[in-house]
């Protein structure tokens, strides 16, 4: 007979309490993945975890001492490691010890310094960090035997890799250098749109009224402050390089050309052109939840949006209300021009619940670069 305590994952009140915190499943808290960590030995590394690396609701991973220019992506597949497939792609091997530029328009694959061994029912997502995204550096994880990007299996014990390939700006990459994070998750809990429409309810998730439909729709701002009228960036090309460990040193006009709000309320999106822009909703995650930003329907727009597509908990969210943050967008046309509206969906937010609330959640008190932004390009240039 099951011991009653026991959930109808088979864990029992005492396992829920120790080791994932108020609920079997869900995304695993900052707290939580420290005993994933340090004790229960599920996320490893070649090197010690800093304590850096742990976000609220995510880690941050490093790549390794190589990297390989490969002819094109690639996955393993389901009866190939990742080496296995490795020597009809690639081209030559890259030190990253000492620091190298990974040019545009390559692709090349690293190891990472992490590696995971995950027990029944634990898997993982991954996603460009908020500055990768923003300098258009394309890069996602790959694992042994993967048949997706960016998917960490249940149960899958192995190396990990992180596919890069810069689009915009040729980037100085080196070892131990941070471009994508992995969340982890216990089980395969569903959130519907009743239960957003609830939790919006509850604690606001934008200001205003919520477009909830298969997730929270956010629309994009062309109108801009009313001061400077500016609304978005486009990407210079042929610009420097850019040390993606170093902070605040660039000149933006070096790199950008500011775009401002028309008469007519909308921009042309040039294939090939990147651009960071703004939703027109101030956006806040309460602290026992992350969001993502999912693939947006291309039957309505021939763009991409959001490269990293993480939100984390407390995001915009300030104790005794706030207004929140804008998301920054990070957007590229696909194979024509395409008109922009100022108001036009641009992306939607799925939500998930963690496991436990985290200690500390996203904002000033743990260096969060993007609280209460705005229009806000990385952290790699000045702002005024």
């Amino acid at each position: 007979m099951a011991d009653p305590a026991e959930n109808l994952f088979g864990d029992t009140d005492r396992d829920i309490g120790e080791n994932y915190g108020r609920h079997s499943t869900g995304i695993l808290p900052s707290h939580v993945l420290r005993r994933l960590i340090r004790g229960r030995r599920e996320l490893l590394a070649a090197e010690e975890i800093e304590e850096s690396q742990i976000q609220p609701a995510s880690l941050d991973l490093r790549l390794g001492a190589v990297a390989w220019r490969v002819r094109a992506s690639f996955l393993p597949g389901p009866n190939a490691t990742l080496r296995d497939k490795l020597a009809a792609v690639a081209s030559h091997e890259i030190d990253l010890v000492p620091g190298a530029v990974l040019e545009t328009g390559c692709v090349y694959v690293v190891p990472l310094l992490e590696s995971a061994e995950f027990s029944f029912r634990v898997s993982g997502i991954a996603n460009p960090k908020s500055s990768t995204g923003r300098l258009d550096v394309f890069t996602r994880l790959i694992t042994d035997r993967a048949q997706a990007f960016d998917r960490i299996e249940p149960s899958y014990r192995g190396p990990l890799f992180a596919e890069v390939s810069p689009r915009t700006f040729p980037i100085l990459a080196r070892k131990g250098s941070r471009l994508n994070q992995l969340r982890v998750r216990r089980g395969s809990p569903q959130f519907t749109d009743t239960q957003l429409k609830r939790l919006h309810a509850e604690q606001p998730l934008v200001n205003g009224a919520a477009d909830i439909e298969n997730g929270l729709a956010l629309t994009v701002d062309l109108q801009g402050d009313a001061q400077t009228k500016q609304v978005g960036w486009r990407a210079r090309r042929h610009t420097g390089v850019i040390d993606v460990d170093k902070r605040g040193s660039l000149e933006p006009l070096d790199y950008w050309e500011p775009i401002y709000a028309s008469r007519a309320g909308s921009i042309v999106l040039d294939p090939d052109e990147f651009y960071i822009l703004a939703s027109r909703e101030a956006i806040s995650i309460p602290p026992d939840f992350a969001a993502e930003m999912v693939p947006f329907n291309p039957l309505v727009g021939e763009f991409r949006v959001h490269y990293a597509g993480f939100f984390d908990p407390g995001f915009g969210h300030e104790a005794g209300g706030g207004h929140g943050s804008r998301a920054v967008l990070e957007v590229r046309s696909r194979e024509v021009p395409f008109i922009l509206e100022h108001g036009q969906i641009i992306g939607r937010l799925v939500f998930e619940r963690l496991t436990d609330l985290p200690p500390a959640v996203y904002g000033q008190t743990i260096g969060s670069h993007y609280q209460r932004q705005g229009l806000r390009l990385s952290k790699h240039f000045r702002q005024d």
